[in-house]
C-alpha cells in the first residue's frame, strides 16, 4: 500500500533545482520526487576501495605502466 511523505524545510535553492529537474524531465514535482527516491533506494552500492581492487584482479588483467600508457595513447589518437 503507498505510502504519504512530507519533506519539510527544503532550502529554496534545492527546491528550485528540483522544480528546474521535474521541468527538464517533462513530470511535475510530486513525479520528481518519486523518481528521485526510486532511484536512490535502487541504485547499486558503491564498492569500497578494497572491493575495486578485488574485482579489477578477478579480472586476470596484468598490464605494466608502460602497456597502459600505450594503450591510452592508442585510444585517445583514435588508432
Amino acid at each position: 500500500m503507498p505510502v504519504n511523505l512530507s519533506v519539510k524545510n527544503v532550502p529554496d535553492d534545492v527546491a528550485e533545482k528540483l522544480r528546474q529537474r521535474a521541468r527538464e524531465n517533462h513530470r511535475s514535482l510530486q513525479g520528481e520526487l518519486l523518481a528521485v527516491l526510486k532511484e536512490a533506494v535502487t541504485a547499486q552500492r558503491r564498492l569500497s576501495p578494497a572491493e575495486l581492487l578485488r574485482a579489477v584482479r578477478a579480472t586476470g588483467l596484468r598490464r605494466t605502466p608502460r602497456e597502459a600508457t600505450k594503450i591510452v595513447r592508442e585510444m585517445r589518437d583514435g588508432r
